[in-house]
């Protein structure tokens, strides 16, 4: 059973009201509830310029400069932040042992895909020439959309030639925007935070006239041959979960190193929790451990 700390969040959650497409009006009650968070200890943050993308370093102390995680959140592609993010991938750099480059890649409606990709790989090519972190020293991380993201940021240096990090970490991902898997009804009671009707107006600022079944956008419908080892964290209570299992299926048939965990009773990115909810402590932990065993075999 759920502990009584999650259960108080999914109670939460299940209060809110109800999720529309008012963009700015998401964002700004994003940026409101996790702005007050507090950053762990010691935690430095630096604003950086990757090539014309916002992001920033963040890490805990006393961190090797050149063990990097680039991560980029998730908010559907339509919200979400350095800010939002911050306390998260904070967290992240002291159980990876890695520094974080947070990324702020543009949202649509206002920069629809495939702007977002776009801003993930030039991040990933300042990250890897400029700052001159080498590529076996990195690995992309993401939750829900941001999942989806480093999947599709992978694909597209695959597809240029560009070399690849050491791995990917991703929680939660979002990674079908046709909405195809069954779980979005057989979990539908059982998610407090995702349902077709709340992602629905997303997918279609992000997706604008294109196809939603492409590749980039949708890569749990591509070809994910020649990838690097995954791991996926999903929870058992996602409508999502299905975006996770044929990812991971799709990325096993296609040769790609892949670890798929379905966490019991655990809902949309759990990981955010840590230090508040102890099954969220326990996922962060086992997320920064892999994190650090690719970074670790370069």
């Amino acid at each position: 059973m759920a502990s009584p700390e999650l259960q108080t969040i999914i109670e939460f959650l299940r209060a809110q009201p109800t999720i529309d497409a008012d963009f700015p009006a998401r964002r700004a009650g994003m940026e409101e509830a996790t702005s007050a968070w507090p950053l762990p200890e010691g935690t430095q943050v630096e604003a950086v310029d990757a090539a014309g993308v916002p992001c920033e370093w963040v890490s805990g102390p006393d961190l090797a400069a050149d063990r990097t995680v680039l991560y980029v959140h998730g908010g559907a592609y339509t919200t979400g932040s350095l800010v939002t993010h911050r306390r998260h991938v904070a967290q992240l750099s002291t159980a990876a042992g890695a520094r974080v480059l947070n990324v702020d890649y543009r949202l649509a409606p206002e920069h629809p895909h495939p702007a977002a990709v776009d801003d993930a790989v030039t991040a990933y090519g300042w990250l890897t020439t400029v700052a001159g972190i080498p590529p076996e020293r990195v690995v992309l991380c993401g939750d829900s959309a941001g999942g989806g993201l480093a999947v599709a940021t992978m694909l597209a240096l695959r597809d240029a030639g560009e070399p690849l990090p050491a791995g990917a970490a991703l929680i939660s991902p979002w990674t079908d925007l046709t909405f195809s898997g069954a779980s979005h009804d057989t979990r539908l009671e059982l998610d407090p935070m995702c349902s077709r009707t709340s992602l629905a107006p997303s997918a279609k600022a992000y997706v604008g006239a294109g196809d939603p079944k492409a590749p980039l956008v949708s890569p749990a419908h591509a070809d994910l041959e020649g990838l690097p080892p995954l791991v996926i964290h999903v929870g058992d209570h996602e409508t999502l979960l299905d975006d996770s299992s044929m990812l991971a299926e799709r990325a096993a048939a296609a040769g790609v190193d892949v670890e798929l965990w379905v966490a019991p009773e655990m809902i949309h990115v759990w990981h955010v929790f840590a230090g508040m909810v102890p099954e969220s402590d326990v996922a962060l932990a086992k997320l920064g451990a892999w994190i650090d065993a690719r970074l670790s075999a370069a």
